[in-house]
């Protein structure tokens, strides 16, 4: 949620900011709104200073034996103006919240305006696969080593959903280790996180309620959800709380399923393990000091990379425009992975900083050691990594003649094999 100080003092160049992601709003209407709320507050509190001249005025009287009683009645009338003005205070806050929380996170600085066509490609690692013989797709390549079962996958669970079968379970399993031992080296906190999330985590992630239609529900009120990423578990860990200044950055990662409505719209990007309402993935999440976070951001990124240069694929990082960073994210950096089959990159992890914006949505915050005040911390994630598009490039960048594909070396010590052969 933004902060409603920022937009009193400067609303046009807050809406315009807002309008480089393609949200455009008037604030007159909210900052009126505030105005009054400010003004209702001056009013209680003199109503409370003349109930607390009051309340001294009947302390006296008792002890002269005077009648109180058109004093108490005064007090009493007081007493009602005051809950009546809570109520207005109340109502105002509760209009207020209801439109800052439909606000997007606004661009950083240094962010470009506009959609994909202004995303800038920042740093390139290897070199496009070149191939001496006519090479297959992911999907050929899966079903013809016996890795993915797309038919029995949408037989008993529809459409955009398969089973890893055999070496392709290992495989998949051996990446979801690779990455986990990684972080754990880097000193990240493992969690194994519950898959059933309540109503505040998607509002606290900034999903909610933007997209609060793309999750599975598991009730009727829809009081729980599935979660879509372990992002929107882990920001949730510490709402309400106030950090010591020494205990930042928290560094956690989890290993989840994630699930998702949204399964692509049967395009030849989309397909195969591509895009699918479950998938596999290792996310990483810091609650940093506001002064860091832009190195914790950096950390995030190369952490992803790393990743990815181990298992030796050739990728792209791309550093995304306003329009394309997700909702609740500032500033966000994809890596990107080649598909040969497509010709195209697919993005394996979002590395991005959410500044204060998730934090005041769930009332983050830490002890300032100089200031002794109470200041939100800054949020980031980064996927580390997702497993449905590393898969496929791995089938796709490392095929060989004769079918057969090369398992990158920092995986066999998982899988038990460096060859997939028909």
């Amino acid at each position: 949620m933004l902060d409603i100080k920022l937009i009193k003092k400067a609303p046009e160049a807050m809406a315009v900011n807002l309008k480089r992601k393609g949200f455009e709003i008037d604030f007159t209407e909210i900052i009126e709104r505030e105005d009054e709320k400010n003004r209702l507050l001056n009013d209680a509190g003199a109503l409370r200073n003349k109930r607390n001249t009051l309340s001294q005025k009947i302390g006296i009287a008792i002890k002269n034996k005077e009648d109180v009683e058109y004093l108490k009645k005064e007090v009493n009338d007081i007493n009602d103006q005051i809950s009546l003005i809570e109520m207005n205070i109340e109502d105002i806050e509760s209009s207020n919240r209801e439109i800052l929380l439909t606000l997007p996170n606004p661009p950083a600085e240094g962010v470009a305006s506009g959609g994909k066509e202004n995303n800038e490609v920042v740093s390139t690692f290897g070199e496009k696969t070149k191939f001496d013989f006519t090479p297959k797709d992911h999907v050929e390549l899966a079903t013809s080593l016996g890795l993915i079962d797309y038919k029995r996958g949408a037989n008993i669970g529809g459409s955009g959903n398969w089973i890893y079968t055999n070496r392709g379970a290992r495989l998949e399993w051996a990446l979801i280790n690779y990455f986990i031992e990684n972080h754990l080296v880097d000193g990240y906190e493992m969690l194994l996180l519950p898959h059933m999330l309540n109503q505040e985590c998607g509002v606290v992630a900034g999903q909610f309620p933007k997209f609060a239609e793309d999750v599975y529900y598991i009730d009727d009120d829809q009081s729980k959800f599935l979660l879509p990423t372990a992002e929107t578990a882990l920001v949730n860990l510490h709402n309400n709380e106030i950090m010591q200044e020494s205990e930042l950055p928290k560094k956690y990662f989890a290993y989840t399923p994630c699930y998702r409505k949204e399964a692509g719209g049967g395009h030849a990007e989309e397909k195969g393990m591509i895009r699918g309402h479950q998938f596999n993935k290792v996310e990483m999440v810091q609650f940093a000091h506001p002064d860091k976070s832009i190195d914790a951001h950096k950390e995030l990124l190369a952490k992803a990379e790393k990743l990815v240069q181990g298992l030796g694929l050739h990728y792209q990082v791309s550093k995304l425009a306003a329009e394309d960073c997700s909702w609740s994210m500032a500033t966000t950096y994809d890596v990107e992975v080649w598909l040969p089959s497509m010709q195209i990159y697919k993005e394996v992890s979002s590395a991005s900083n959410a500044f204060d914006y998730q934090a005041r949505r769930g009332n983050v915050r830490f002890k300032d050691s100089e200031t002794k005040e109470n200041r939100f911390v800054h949020t980031l994630n980064a996927s580390g990594l997702a497993t449905s598009r590393v898969f496929p490039a791995i089938l796709e960048q490392f095929q060989q003649p004769d079918g057969s594909v090369k398992i990158p070396e920092i995986l066999v010590k998982y899988t038990g094999f460096d060859k997939i052969t028909p």
